[in-house]
């Protein structure tokens, strides 16, 4: 008895552990990615938004699939036409789900997009995200980015974003 019981503290500890590193893992990668993937949206500034991603990436949008990484071409050039027509961006977002790793994170969640042009109208739009992440060359990098304005055929919409407070950093 004495035996299962310290079994089952040693797993316990472990365990704990484990969760207290994947915790430590996600803060970084809050961070590293996230925090400046929202400030290069919300600055209109494609270069660092580009330096969130891997130098190759699988890019997956209802429009099509996207390996030679064209994604990145079109995130600079927009951002330059925000900026010339004085548009503003703001961005916010909440994990649903992370599965990480010491090299590979898994993230899915929702995301609002806060367009906001010259005039001062203000146009937001909602979609979900999958995101995986790899730690390369001792930086996490999007390799993978698909999000979608569905779910099973329905529109997400402002409801479905307001489950949760977005993130703060």
């Amino acid at each position: 008895m004495k035996a299962y019981t310290s079994l089952l503290f040693i797993l316990a500890i472990t365990t704990m552990t484990a969760q207290i590193d994947v915790i430590t893992i996600q803060k970084e990668i809050d961070q590293t990615v996230w925090k400046p993937f929202q400030k290069a949206f919300e600055t209109l500034d494609g270069d660092a938004l580009n330096a969130t991603y891997a130098d190759q990436v699988l890019r997956v949008t209802p429009q099509g699939v996207d390996t030679q990484n064209a994604f990145k071409k079109k995130n600079a050039e927009r951002f330059a036409e925000n900026k010339k027509n004085g548009d503003t961006i703001s961005l916010d977002f909440w994990f649903d789900s992370r599965k990480t790793n010491e090299t590979t994170s898994y993230e899915v969640g929702f995301y609002r997009i806060g367009f906001i042009a010259s005039g001062g109208d203000i146009q937001y739009s909602y979609g979900q995200f999958h995101i995986v992440l790899e730690k390369i060359n001792g930086q996490w990098k999007i390799t993978q980015d698909w999000d979608t304005a569905t779910i099973a055929g329905k529109s997400i919409t402002a409801g479905d974003f307001e489950k949760r407070k977005p993130m703060q950093f």
